[in-house]
């Protein structure tokens, strides 16, 4: 057995560091909360080359005295806390100590900071966590620090860094998250010497909403609230109409800190269950206030999550906030301890401040909300895939393609090579139900066929097919997609790709991208939410590339596929029945069956002929 040994200090520091500075936004993050907690009401975040060469954060907080500012950057060195009773009634954002120490441990920090009523203040150089020069310093009231040269001593981490436009978009979305959680404070993000926002500090949530968002978001939000004995629930949710492709836009914040959790989003999603289509997901800014002993925010080293003693009280909380909003009607709010009337819940309250929400274009619930619809391209520019274009006859060899995948009887599982059978049955097309399915008769059997399943895909096997060569339309008015800034850089980064596909996107700033050309399949109005989806696949970490490519292919095909509700020609129905009586089509992308078989002597036995 190896002889047991303890590790050195300055490798457990690094150990330590690693948990809390995964990257530049993680630094970004507990800096803005220490001055946050400081009682800042004005906080400058700027940074160069995604933040691994330069960040400053610049305060207006209460600052540290000279005194106390080597001890800041010990282990475990905090104001906040005192003894293991102050575990349970955490109030602050930060309170371990360690976020300091961590940063410094893996950088090179320059430190500023002057109590008020003090003529100067103090200079701290630190290299690796160790403390090179101390001098007084005169710099204004509050703090500042400039970390520079990330994981200069620790390259192994350095490899594990993204490109600078990623890293900055964490960045952004990491200020922003703090921004929108502190209505009360002014935050101002600068990176590469450009402003990219600047939220008031008016106390109004309406006026962070616009300043971080715009117009458009902000226009479809309505009014949410709820209220028991334990839990407060307020902000806003997304009207039905203005549901997003993905979960980017759903804010969370309980007790002022911005946190994940599968409960509250769980709760949210279940609200719209009924009002949303599939691929779609609600947005929401929403304030969770409740007894700090209630909640454990000690599970996590960025404290991204917490615990809750009460998991259905905050589920409850959230589903009646949102559900109220969605779907006004008394039966909405059946079951609720206290759904107050949220059109005349007029102050919110975060970290203890009253929050103005004086949004004049704001509906309070309905499905309605204040939507701003975008206006579409002109008809003859607008471009969707025929039916007409398949042929009547079944498809040959070539068409089908020796390599273009054909799913097994298994879903999940590909065939190289489709064998046809050697005569098709004959078969007659009854109709159509309900828009959605085909009603085919057998010689002993009627198959009922999902025409969108079908058709979706046809599409991927084209997609999938080494004869595949994308054709695109381009757009006199590009589709603008703002998804924020981490989706449009991961957009971005992969424009190479894209355009193998048909698309062509651009930076337009602000977390924006303007798409200028799309696949020639895509309807216009389906663009946004397919490059919604592809961002956030692309993003995805856990699978492989071609496993990656696999399901962009599938979003593409789903978004070029008919709609259910579209009724179609005889012609265009009789190409997809051949295709799926041969046995070419059997499974969707996704592995769902495109046919169900009733047999007739399934038939005679529930009308009781045999």
């Amino acid at each position: 057995m190896p002889k047991i040994h303890q590790l050195p200090g300055h490798i457990a520091d690094l150990i330590a560091a690693g948990e809390v500075v995964e990257r530049p936004a993680s630094v970004i993050k507990e800096l803005i909360e220490n001055s946050i907690d400081a009682g800042a009401t004005v906080i400058t975040v700027e940074i160069s080359s995604g933040g691994m060469t330069y960040m400053r954060v610049t305060d207006n907080g209460c600052g540290i005295s000279s005194e106390d500012a080597k001890t800041a950057f010990l282990r475990h060195a905090t104001s906040k806390l005192k003894d293991a009773e102050g575990l349970s009634a955490i109030n602050t954002l930060g309170f371990r100590g360690e976020a300091l120490a961590a940063i410094a441990a893996v950088s090179r920090i320059e430190f500023y900071s002057r109590v008020a009523g003090e003529k100067m203040g103090v200079n701290l150089s630190l290299e690796a966590g160790e403390v090179i020069e101390e001098t007084a310093a005169g710099c204004p009231e509050g703090t500042t620090i400039i970390v520079r040269d990330l994981f200069f001593n620790t390259p192994a981490r350095l490899k594990f860094m993204k490109s600078d436009r990623a890293e900055s978009a964490a960045v952004s979305n990491a200020v922003l998250k703090c921004a929108l959680g502190s209505p009360e404070v002014s935050v101002r993000f600068i990176r590469d010497g450009k402003t990219e926002f600047h939220t008031p500090g008016d106390y109004r949530i309406d006026s962070c909403i616009y300043s971080l968002f715009g117009t458009e978001f902000a226009e479809g939000l309505v009014r949410a609230a709820s209220e028991n004995d334990s839990i407060l629930v307020q902000g806003f949710v997304s009207a039905p109409l203005s549901a997003r492709g993905n979960r980017s836009f759903q804010f969370f914040f309980v007790n002022g800190r911005s946190i994940r959790s599968k409960t509250l989003q769980a709760a949210l999603e279940q609200a719209y269950q009924n009002v949303l289509p599939q691929g779609k997901y609600p947005a929401c800014v929403l304030y969770i206030t409740t007894n700090p002993s209630d909640v454990d925010v000690n599970v996590h080293p960025s404290k991204l999550e917490i615990k809750f003693v009460s998991d259905k009280q905050v589920f409850d909380g959230v589903y009646y906030a949102a559900k109220g909003a969605v779907d006004p009607s008394p039966a909405a709010g059946r079951g609720s301890p206290s759904t107050p009337d949220i059109t005349t819940h007029a102050a919110l309250t975060v970290n203890n401040a009253p929050i103005q929400t004086n949004i004049p274009t704001f509906k309070s619930g309905g499905h309605g909300g204040s939507v701003k619809f975008k206006a579409m391209l002109a008809d003859e520019f607008k471009k969707t895939y025929k039916f007409s274009e398949f042929k009547s006859e079944p498809p040959s060899d070539r068409e089908r393609g020796a390599h273009a995948p054909v799913h097994d009887e298994k879903p999940g599982t590909y065939e190289t090579k489709f064998t046809p059978k050697q005569d098709l049955p004959s078969f007659r097309i009854i109709g159509e139900a309900m828009g959605t399915y085909v009603l085919v008769e057998m010689p002993d059997s009627i198959l009922l066929i999902d025409k969108h399943a079908t058709h979706e895909r046809i599409h991927f096997n084209a997609l999938k097919s080494e004869e595949f060569e994308p054709m695109s339309q381009s757009l006199i008015t590009p589709i603008i997609c703002r998804h924020g800034s981490e989706d449009a850089a991961v957009l971005l980064e992969n424009a190479e790709l894209l355009d193998k596909l048909g698309f062509l996107v651009e930076q337009l700033g602000d977390g924006a991208v303007a798409a200028r050309r799309i696949p020639a399949e895509i309807d216009i109005g389906e663009a946004e939410s397919a490059l919604s989806e592809i961002s956030a696949e692309l993003a995805r970490g856990q699978l492989s590339i071609p496993a990656k490519y696999d399901n962009i292919l599938r979003t593409i095909a789903c978004k070029a596929a008919i709609k259910a509700g579209k009724s179609s020609e005889p012609r265009e129905l009789e190409a997809l029945c051949k295709r799926v009586v041969s046995g070419e089509i059997r499974f969707c992308p996704h592995g769902r069956p495109v046919s169900f078989e009733i047999t007739k002597a399934s038939l005679d036995r529930s009308f009781k002929r045999s």
